[in-house]
């Protein structure tokens, strides 16, 4: 532990996924876990739900395997922070909205871009709504977190960028190649980077706030032959899951 804390610190490395095909999902039919403030360090910011996006969750929803890692990661983490959890398992609905609105967003702020160019700038920052497994979209699976850092009253820190920012600033690695535009935001990103991907987590490189595990992104980074984690079709009722199955 002492060893893994001395690199909280260090800087964010440049990874490149392991293999570019899709891997097979071999479901392993892990249950949704409901993520409360349970723990002092732990707090929950439905950011889609505060949004008021149709179908949204009113609470986090993750996977068990996702659930231990975040307890794991909370024990690396320097007692003095907490983690911020903004998004975990998000329905299809959800997904579906989000593309669209940020595909909107686009068009407005970039009325010069082409309609293939348009396309590929939203694809950055959300995944195309679908549950086949070439275009599985990783929040769809449970095995997606969004989150920050945060003090032990639940205020979050610099990071550099609000969550989904549509900015070059939103790249994890960004103050790492600008390390005096704000050196605040480049030490947070690093402890927030290196607890999560010490306990097994990876990281979307044009998201500082976006992690994987088990699922089609994460087996494509770490090179695994399969990923456990497929899609989860939820019946949503009043903002809180009452129902899913595997898909």
């Amino acid at each position: 532990m002492v060893h893994i804390q001395a690199k909280i610190s260090e800087p964010i490395e440049l990874l490149v996924p392991k293999q570019q095909h899709e891997p097979p999902v071999s479901e392993n039919n892990e249950p949704l876990i409901l993520m409360k403030e349970e723990h002092p360090r732990i707090f929950i910011k439905s950011m889609y739900y505060i949004q008021d996006i149709p179908n949204s969750l009113k609470f986090i929803y993750l996977r068990k395997g996702v659930y231990e890692r975040i307890q794991q990661a909370l024990n690396i983490l320097p007692k003095n922070l907490s983690f911020i959890l903004y998004d975990g398992y998000r329905p299809f609905e959800v997904q579906k909205h989000l593309f669209t609105q940020f595909l909107d967003e686009t068009k407005k702020k970039h009325p010069e871009y082409t309609q293939e160019e348009v396309l590929e700038k939203t694809l950055t920052f959300v995944s195309y709504p679908s549950t086949e497994s070439k275009y599985r979209s990783p929040h769809l699976t449970g095995g997606a977190i969004d989150l920050t850092l945060g003090d032990l009253e639940g205020n979050e820190l610099n990071l550099g960028t609000v969550f989904d920012a549509m900015d070059v600033k939103s790249a994890t690695r960004y103050f790492e190649l600008h390390p005096k535009e704000n050196g605040e935001a480049l030490k947070n990103r690093r402890i927030l980077y290196n607890s999560m991907i010490a306990v097994g987590f990876t990281n979307y490189s044009e998201e500082w706030w976006h992690y994987d595990y088990g699922n089609v992104t994460w087996a494509r980074r770490v090179g695994a032959p399969v990923c456990i984690y497929g899609a989860i079709e939820a019946d949503v009722h009043d903002n809180i899951i009452k129902g899913y199955r595997y898909i």
